[in-house]
């Protein structure tokens, strides 16, 4: 999959242009030069080349004398976002992500990715769309059309642009349809679908998603189009020390009258046309893999009934303020509006 960045030690600086020259118009220009035991030793890149071509060099120089000896990389397992804002800030596109020994395992290309969170992420697309029939007769919401693509397919896309490999998709109403939908991979990424055996509730069904490689636990509808800032959010439930956060949006209620204050019969102050400011559940979470284990098995059970049991049992959950975009499709008049606001989502 990434021999197209990768080059010998031996090669020298015209196999280089060439291997350059052969990448597609939209590739970063980079190669890393690795040795006779596939260790990644040094970087390369076309202005690297450049630059050495002006200082005299031939294109007979061995690759190994013009590496950059002290490239920049990520660690496998190991989230560094202080490394990865650096690189974004050096201009760095292509981040070599290598095992204990420097072999290369994965690349990070900051030009299709944002970050690289070490979280699995879990879609809840089992519900039947009541509110959107006579839509979803034939056709489960999250497949609905938007501009071309299907609601869900926005929500991966995004999900994937932070670095997130582990995806799980769960299903039941209509489901082999969107079984055969993430029948191939996305890009490079393998979805899978879980089936629940009945309808489980928005959490419940998150018991039969299997082999959750992180510790971290990224929840999401398959309707809520979004541009949450996952880095964002991650960072601030680390920070915390949280067990579960909460994506959560600003929510005012504008009462257009005024609203006396009692005191038994008696009104202690008349409020004109108050505005009541709350913040409301977007029906994205985070969590701690190890809480999953309260979710009860094979029984209904909604994200809020597992936000309340967590509280109870002085789990430390917490709200994370959701600024951007935030539109939950759950009626015709939601979708048409969901529609016209894709257009404008970068």
């Amino acid at each position: 999959m990434f021999e197209k960045y990768l080059i010998s030690q031996d090669k020298t600086i015209l196999d280089a242009l060439i291997a350059i020259n052969s990448m597609g118009r939209n590739e970063t220009l980079t190669l890393f030069v690795e040795n006779s035991n596939k260790e990644i030793i040094g970087s390369l890149t076309d202005g690297d080349i450049r630059r050495c071509l002006v200082k005299g060099m031939t294109v007979d120089t061995k690759v190994s004398e013009i590496a950059f000896k002290t490239f920049t990389y990520l660690k496998n397992g190991e989230y560094d976002i202080e490394l990865i804002h650096s690189a974004k800030a050096k201009g760095i596109e292509l981040i070599p992500v290598l095992d204990d020994g420097k072999h290369l395992i994965d690349v990070v290309n900051l030009k299709k990715q944002k970050s690289l969170l070490p979280i699995d992420a879990v879609i809840m697309a089992g519900g039947k769309g009541e509110r959107l029939r006579p839509l979803t007769d034939k056709t489960p919401k999250p497949l609905l059309p938007m501009n071309g693509k299907p609601i869900i397919d926005y929500v991966v896309e995004h999900i994937i642009s932070y670095g997130i490999k582990d995806i799980s998709i769960t299903v039941n109403y209509l489901k082999e349809q969107i079984e055969e939908h993430f029948a191939e991979p996305v890009g490079d990424i393998k979805v899978t679908t879980v089936s629940e055996p009945r309808f489980l509730g928005t959490i419940g069904s998150i018991q039969y998603v299997q082999n959750l490689k992180n510790d971290t636990v990224v929840l999401m509808n398959s309707d809520a189009i979004t541009d949450i800032n996952l880095e964002d959010f991650y960072i601030h439930f680390k920070e915390n020390d949280a067990d579960i956060s909460v994506a959560a949006i600003p929510y005012s209620i504008s009462v257009p009258y005024g609203i006396l204050e009692l005191n038994g019969h008696d009104i202690e102050t008349v409020l004109e046309k108050p505005t009541y400011n709350y913040y409301a559940n977007a029906g994205i979470y985070l969590i701690k893999r190890d809480l999953l284990k309260l979710i009860p098995k094979d029984q209904f059970f909604n994200a809020t009934d597992f936000l309340e049991l967590a509280i109870s049992k002085k789990y430390k959950v917490i709200r994370f303020p959701l600024n951007g975009t935030w539109i939950d499709i759950g009626n015709p008049q939601e979708y048409q509006k969901a529609i016209e606001l894709v257009k404008h989502l970068k």
